[in-house]
C-alpha cells in the first residue's frame, strides 16, 4: 500500500459538496487529508461531512459572501491545527439570470454570473492568501477555470459572462503566483471541458450536444467527462509532488481544445 499523497494536509474546499469539489474532497481525504466543505445546501453538507467522517468538517453558506472562506480557514484551524491549500470550485451557469451571446446578455446576467464565478473565487484566494502569509508556511490554491475561457464553442456554448469570468480566473491565478511565488504561495487552476454535473444538466440531455462531444471530447470513446477525471489533477496540486509548479494551467478536457468538434 502506497504513502498517502496528502497526509498531514488539511484542505478547504469551497463547493466542496457536488459534483466536481465533491469528488475531489473524497479523493483528499483517500489520500490521506482533512477536508472542511462548503456548500450552499445545508442538507448536502451534513451528508458530506457525514460520509467523510472523523476527516471532514463543513458548513453551509454562500462563496460570494467575503466571510465564508476565512470562516472555512478559521474552521481547519481549530478543528484540524492547520491550513495547507484550497481549492474553489465553486460556480455555476448564469443562464437562466440572463447570461448568453453579448447582444442578449442582461445586466443581470453579467453581474449574477461574474458574482457567481469571479467575485466568489476572489474571495477565497484573497482569504488564503492573508491566512498563508499570516501562518508564513506557504500553502497551495487551486482554482477552477474552463476551456470555455479560451476555446470557445459558439453554437452550443455561448455564455459570453461565464467565458468572461473563467479567463478572469485565469488572470487572477497566474499574477497571483507571480506575486506569492517567494513566500512559497502556490495558484494553479484546472480548466475541464464539459463534464457531468448539476451544472450541465442542460447539454447532457441534448441529443445534438451528445453528438457534438463525442467529436469535440473524442478521448475515452467520446464522452462527457465524469468528475473523478479531474481527481489525479486535483490532489497532485495539493500535494508535495507540485512544490515547485506555479501560475499554471492544466487542461482536463477529453481533447476538446485539439478538436473541431462535427455539427449535424
Amino acid at each position: 500500500m502506497g504513502v498517502a499523497r496528502l497526509r498531514n494536509k488539511v484542505l478547504v474546499v469551497i463547493g466542496g459538496t457536488s459534483g466536481l469539489g465533491w469528488a475531489a474532497s473524497r479523493a483528499f481525504v483517500r489520500e490521506g487529508a482533512r477536508v472542511i466543505v462548503v456548500g450552499r445546501d445545508a442538507a448536502k453538507v451534513k451528508a458530506a461531512v457525514s460520509e467523510l467522517g472523523k476527516s471532514g468538517a463543513g458548513f453551509a453558506a454562500d462563496a460570494s459572501n467575503p466571510q465564508t472562506a476565512a470562516r472555512a480557514i478559521e474552521v481547519a484551524l481549530k478543528r484540524f491545527g492547520g491550513f495547507h491549500g484550497l481549492y474553489h470550485v465553486a460556480g455555476g451557469s448564469g443562464r437562466r439570470k440572463g447570461d448568453g451571446p453579448l447582444h442578449e446578455l442582461t445586466d443581470e446576467g453579467w453581474a449574477h454570473t461574474l458574482d457567481l464565478n469571479l467575485t466568489s473565487l476572489f474571495c477565497s484566494n484573497r482569504a488564503a492568501a492573508q491566512q498563508f502569509l499570516k501562518l508564513k508556511s506557504g500553502g497551495s490554491v487551486l482554482n477552477m477555470s474552463s476551456v470555455l475561457g479560451f476555446s470557445p464553442s459558439p453554437r452550443y456554448f455561448a455564455t459570453h459572462a461565464y467565458a468572461a469570468a473563467k479567463a478572469a480566473v485565469i488572470g487572477l491565478t497566474t499574477s497571483a503566483a507571480a506575486h506569492y511565488a517567494s513566500q512559497r504561495i502556490r495558484f494553479n487552476a484546472i480548466a475541464p471541458a464539459l463534464v457531468a454535473t448539476p451544472m450541465s444538466e442542460r447539454a447532457q440531455n441534448d441529443r445534438k450536444i451528445l453528438k457534438f462531444i463525442r467529436t469535440k471530447q473524442p478521448l475515452d470513446g467520446g464522452r462527457i467527462g465524469k468528475p473523478e477525471d479531474l481527481d489525479a489533477a486535483a490532489v497532485f496540486f495539493m500535494s508535495d509532488e507540485s512544490r515547485f509548479v506555479t501560475g499554471q494551467v492544466l487542461t482536463v478536457d477529453g481533447g476538446w481544445c485539439v478538436s473541431e468538434g462535427q455539427y449535424e
